[in-house]
C-alpha cells in the first residue's frame, strides 16, 4: 500500500531505537512519505535514515534542538526548499523525568516545559505557516501522553507540560480547521522505549505501580503509536481534527 504517497513528512525526536519517533518515520516511508527525521542527536537520526533508505523507502535526517527556535527555521527552511511544501508534522521529540513533587527542581520543572510543550508551539506554529503558504492543508501530529489526562504518580512536571499539549492542540485545530489544517493528539500508554526505560530505571517504585495498572497486563510496542500516526496523517482521517486518542492498552479506562 502507499497510504502516504507524494507526502512530505517530518518527525522530531527520531534517533532512538526503539523509539516512536523512528518507528513512525519507518512507518512512514513504507507508506510512500518522503521523511525528514530529526533529533539531537543527528548521527542516531542518519542511522535511523539510512536503514529505511537501505529498505527502499526515502529519508533525510537533520541535527535538531526542538527547543531552539533558529533550529525549527532551519529545518523548515530545508525541507520547504527541497519540495516546498510539508504535508505532515508529527512532534514526537520529548523527555520524562519523574520525581515525586518534594524531589523536583525548578531545573527539572523548566527542561521537561521546554522540551515536551514549548517545542510543540514552535513546531506547530511553523507547519501551519508552511502548510497555509502551501494551500493544500496537512496534518500535525502532537505527541501527548496518557498523563496529560489523568494524574499519575511522579509525574508532575510531565502532566503539565503534556497536558498542555493537549489543550494547545484542540485550540489551533479550531483555529486551522476551515483551511484543512488537522491538528490532533496521540496519548501513549506505557509503551518499551528507551525513553520508557530510563524512566523505569529512574523511579522504579512508581513505575510498577503504574505498570499494574494495565489492564492488558503488558507494556505497548512502538509500532502500536506509529501506526496511530499512520493513520491521522493519511487521507483517511481527513474529517478528524482537534481529537484526542489514547494507546494505553486501557490504562485510563480502569
Amino acid at each position: 500500500m502507499a497510504r502516504l504517497a507524494g507526502k512530505i513528512t517530518l518527525v522530531t525526536g527520531g534517533a532512538s531505537v526503539p523509539g516512536l519517533g523512528s518507528s513512525t518515520a519507518r512507518r512512514f516511508a513504507e507508506e510512500g512519505a518522503v521523511v525528514y527525521i530529526t533529533d539531537r542527536d543527528g548521527a542516531g537520526a542518519e542511522k535511523v535514515a539510512q536503514s529505511i533508505r537501505d529498505a527502499g523507502g526515502q529519508a533525510h535526517a537533520l541535527a535538531h534542538d526542538v527547543t531552539s527556535e533558529a533550529d525549527w527555521d532551519r529545518v523548515m527552511a530545508a525541507i520547504e526548499a527541497a519540495h516546498g511544501k510539508l504535508d505532515v508534522l508529527v512532534n514526537n521529540a520529548g523527555i520524562a523525568v519523574l520525581r515525586l513533587i518534594g524531589d523536583f527542581t525548578t531545573a527539572d520543572w523548566l527542561l521537561q516545559v521546554n522540551v515536551n510543550l514549548t517545542s510543540v508551539f514552535f513546531g506547530t506554529k511553523r507547519a501551519v505557516l508552511a502548510m497555509r503558504k502551501a494551500g493544500t492543508g496537512g496534518s500535525i501530529i502532537n505527541i501527548s501522553s496518557v498523563a496529560g489526562q489523568v494524574g499519575v504518580p511522579a509525574c508532575g512536571a510531565y502532566a503539565a507540560a503534556k497536558g498542555g499539549v493537549r489543550v494547545f492542540s484542540k485550540a489551533i485545530a479550531v483555529e486551522c480547521a476551515a483551511e484543512n489544517i488537522r491538528v490532533n493528539t496521540v496519548h501513549p500508554g506505557m509503551i518499551l522505549t528507551n525513553m520508557q526505560g530510563v524512566a523505569a530505571e529512574d523511579n522504579a517504585d512508581n513505575y510498577d505501580a503504574t505498570l499494574a495498572l494495565i489492564p492488558m497486563g503488558r507494556m505497548g510496542e512502538p509500532d502500536d503509536i506509529a501506526n496511530m500516526n499512520l493513520f491521522l496523517a493519511s487521507d483517511e482521517a481527513k474529517y478528524i481534527t482537534g481529537t484526542e486518542f489514547t494507546v494505553d492498552g486501557g490504562m485510563t479506562a480502569a
